[in-house]
């Protein structure tokens, strides 16, 4: 792939317009959670099992050279040979002077995402040898002259008629659309592949090291057929598939294909262990002979991650692919736009360590870190977390864009700059303001408001509100310092008048620290670490000056920022760190504080017949904070209300801070599809606990769905308050 001709805009284009592969993707996406479901109904303890995998990848990556050495001595006392490729160059060489070596002339592979990785097929037909894939989606990719879509499932993004096409080509006979004549026709096709071929390459989905053996998980029992017809046997193998023993292999096979496809077990699993006999025709007599076994040890890139703290954490992946079965962007696109041979969220990881950080930097924005992947990946491997640290490091090496560089550096880290350009921002607004909304804007800018209205700036922020709104109790219960955060200051002012009137209502003295800025999640998200602790440091400052018992926010991002970020950015500054950790101890997301003194004061009473309300989980405060219990028990108590849920209520709406501005062809989507679960509940209102959630969906509800109201669950507590209060 040529990385700087890409122009991922048109690739993404192509993929939206392209109505098999959304059709296909999107019903895989919508069955698949209860399949996966229903897959793990007989597993008494899923979290357990995934932390199971999680420990032992982990220890085993601590020790992966002596878990090597270990692997590489079990392969050679069983009869194997072991070659350790450093790169492409050094595994394409080896196999190509053992073809000549014996004379092989025909190959046979199989489930091998490591050889897509480096293309090794390319390389070996121009050596002038003959070579089969015979994974059945990879055969039809090979026929098609594409790429994988998708580690598990590589054709994926095609349907049967084009599956058709290809085979009708490739054996030129028209071949129907029924999918049981194409696998007849498929095996006949492939089954003198298999019996002239002299060498046969598979993968391995894990190495185990004290035995020496290779196991193979499939559904086609092709890759069983590569693995023992040929009297050669190539594996090759990653480091991050070796295992210390056999018993490790049982939480493997366990989730890898529950995760994978929603299957109890694959139909096929296989395992090698040293060369064995097979039966050949010599001069009309059928005499036996030893089967050669040669395991490459691949590392490409794979040792650096190995030995980096931070990324020893892609050894923990099982290649179930089920991250990107979840991933919102990934079930739009597909796997093409992703550039190389792994896609979605990990993909991407993957690319910066196997390819370059040019890759890496094309890629890293379609993660939007909704984080569903983190909830079902078996190793548990934080693949947002991972891909914000590629990109902290890529700004570490190359600095920001100059323009911004020059907004974060000039902008967001001064307050006073940046809360006058948003007050000016009120004024400029006018002409294209029509009372919250803006609702169309011109020229080049059209698209960004086609399917959404925009948010305007309030004309008064929360900050110029503070002093109508406060009350001094004589005898508060607690002291709270309030985090408005950008969006409740100068968007949504009236949630945190809302805010206020709750927590005033249970008798705290609520203050406004006027020295806050921003959380510094925009720019943490850009990856400018040096900018986002000037940031942290100046709210720190601050809020330790309020002296108070809590600090509230009622946005779950930063909450979290303030809660978890703020600790790992000063992780090496001892100083900090400890002031850190002190104030974000203190650091409370609205709804779960505010529920844990309803229910101190037995307010969460449930109410039924009122306006029907339904709740979307903002990604932040559901993946994020782990709250999800307590936005529910405070709108089920909420006078006037009757909750009722919508499908897909924790799925992202399509925001994701300025991702939902700048791939607004993404984004809208997304958003359509919330629009969508919001009508089908049947509900007047809908109530989130995020103001950029909110300010996504009321855009798209203002477009789609006029009638439908949203509300901050601040402003429906608030509701029930007396005036005064």
């Amino acid at each position: 792939m040529e990385t700087n001709n890409r122009n991922i805009r048109n690739e993404i284009a192509e993929k939206l317009d392209d109505k098999v592969l959304r059709g296909a993707l999107g019903r895989f996406a919508e069955a698949y959670p209860t399949a996966r479901a229903k897959a793990y109904e007989n597993v008494p303890d899923v979290d357990a099992l995934r932390e199971q995998v999680k420990n032992m990848k982990h220890n085993t990556v601590l020790n992966i050279e002596a878990v090597a050495d270990q692997f590489e001595a079990s392969v050679v006392k069983r009869g194997g040979k072991v070659f350790r490729a450093k790169n492409g160059d050094d595994l394409k060489q080896y196999l190509i002077d053992l073809c000549k070596a014996r004379g092989v002339k025909r190959i046979v592979k199989s489930k091998s995402m490591a050889t897509e990785e480096i293309h090794l097929n390319h390389s070996l037909e121009e050596a002038g040898l003959h070579v089969k894939e015979t994974d059945l989606g990879e055969w039809i990719l090979s026929l098609a002259g594409q790429r994988p879509s998708h580690m598990v499932m590589p054709a994926i993004h095609l349907n049967k008629e084009q599956i058709a096409e290809y085979f009708s080509k490739e054996m030129h006979r028209d071949i129907p659309t029924d999918i049981a004549y194409m696998v007849q026709a498929a095996r006949q096709q492939l089954r003198q592949e298999f019996v002239l071929a002299d060498m046969g390459i598979s993968g391995a989905n894990f190495g185990i090291a004290e035995n020496g053996a290779i196991g193979l998980v499939t559904n086609e029992g092709n890759a069983r057929l590569a693995t023992t017809l040929p009297p050669i046997h190539v594996v090759i193998i990653g480091y991050e598939k070796l295992i210390p023993n056999i018993r490790d292999a049982a939480p493997i096979l366990r989730t890898l294909p529950r995760n994978a496809t929603g299957q109890l077990m694959t139909s096929y699993m296989t395992m090698v262990s040293g060369p064995t006999p097979y039966m050949v025709k010599e001069d009309g007599q059928w005499v036996e002979k030893e089967k050669e076994l040669h395991v490459i040890l691949f590392d490409n890139g794979r040792l650096n991650a190995a030995h980096d703290k931070k990324f020893q954490q892609i050894y923990q992946c099982v290649r179930c692919a089920s991250c990107l079965n979840v991933c919102p962007i990934y079930t739009m696109v597909g796997g093409h736009v992703y550039g190389h041979i792994y896609a979605g969220g990990i993909g991407a990881i993957l690319t910066a360590f196997l390819h370059t950080m040019e890759d890496f930097d094309k890629i890293n924005e379609l993660c939007i870190g909704c984080r569903k992947c983190v909830e079902i990946c078996p190793g548990k491997i934080d693949i947002p977390g991972l891909i914000e640290e590629l990109r902290s490091r890529n700004v570490d090496d190359k600095g920001l864009p100059l323009g911004a560089k020059l907004v974060f550096e000039n902008v967001l880290s001064n307050r006073t700059v940046f809360h006058t350009l948003l007050r000016l921002a009120a004024i400029g607004q006018k002409p294209v303001k029509e009372g919250k909304f803006i609702r169309h804007l011109p020229l080049f800018l059209a698209g960004l408001a086609k399917d959404r209205s925009l948010p305007a700036v309030a004309d008064t922020p929360l900050r110029d509100r503070i002093g109508k709104i406060k009350r001094t109790p004589a005898k508060p219960v607690k002291r709270v310092a309030f985090f408005a955060g950008c969006n409740i200051d100068f968007i949504f002012p009236e949630i945190g008048e809302s805010a206020f009137k709750v927590l005033q209502d249970l008798n705290m003295d609520v203050v406004f620290p006027e020295g806050q800025n921003c959380c510094g999640k925009p720019v943490l998200g850009m990856g400018d670490r040096d900018t986002a602790k000037k940031i942290a440091r100046k709210n720190i400052e601050v809020f330790e000056a309020a002296n108070a018992d809590v600090i509230l926010s009622a946005c779950p991002t930063c909450a979290e920022t303030w809660h978890q970020t703020y600790v790992e950015l000063f992780e090496d500054d001892p100083a900090w760190s400890q002031r850190a950790k002190a104030i974000g101890h203190k650091m409370r997301e609205f709804t779960s504080f505010v529920a844990e003194q309803y229910a101190a004061q037995k307010r969460l009473t449930k109410t039924t017949g009122g306006t029907k309300v339904t709740y979307h989980d903002s990604c932040h405060m559901k993946r994020g904070l782990g709250i999800y219990e307590e936005p529910r028990q405070l709108l089920d108590s909420a006078k006037g209300y009757e909750l009722v849920e919508m499908h897909n209520c924790d799925k992202c709406c399509g925001m994701a801070g300025a991702f939902g501005v700048k791939y607004t062809e993404l984004s809208m989507p997304i958003l359509k599809q919330k629009i969508e679960a919001i009508k089908a509940s049947g509900a007047e209102v809908v109530a989130v606990g995020c103001p950029a959630c909110l300010m996504q969906i009321q855009g798209g509800l203002d477009k789609q769905a006029p009638s439908i109201k949203i509300k901050h669950v601040a402003e429906i507590l608030a509701e029930g308050l007396p005036d005064n209060k």
